[in-house]
């Protein structure tokens, strides 16, 4: 893992921008979601895929990418939850200002 880190830090360091900007700009939708059913499948998957991850079951050069590929992604997903908190703090503290300033 510290190989990950500091051969890929550009990568790694772009996909938490990504995931900033990503969750800066998106717009919440309240759609309906997926079911509870496809959520407990997607859950096990990712799971499994951890748990593959962990206990290095895929070798060689395919573990590698696996497990370059799951830090990306959780840097991703950590990069678009900070965005959309900063979004939200920031369009919630300007609702807050008097709008009689004059």
């Amino acid at each position: 893992m510290a190989y990950l880190g500091t051969f890929h830090w550009g990568w790694l360091l772009a996909s938490l921008l990504l995931g900033l900007a990503m969750g800066w700009i998106a717009v919440v939708h309240r759609g309906p979601g997926v079911s509870r059913m496809l959520a407990g499948w997607l859950a096990v998957l990712a799971a499994a895929v951890v748990t593959a991850a962990v206990a290095r079951v895929v070798p060689g050069q395919a573990g590698y990418w696996l497990d370059l590929g799951l830090v990306m992604f959780a840097l991703y997903i950590i990069g678009c939850a900070v965005g959309s908190w900063l979004r939200a703090w920031v369009l919630m503290r300007g609702a807050a200002v008097p709008s009689d300033r004059r």
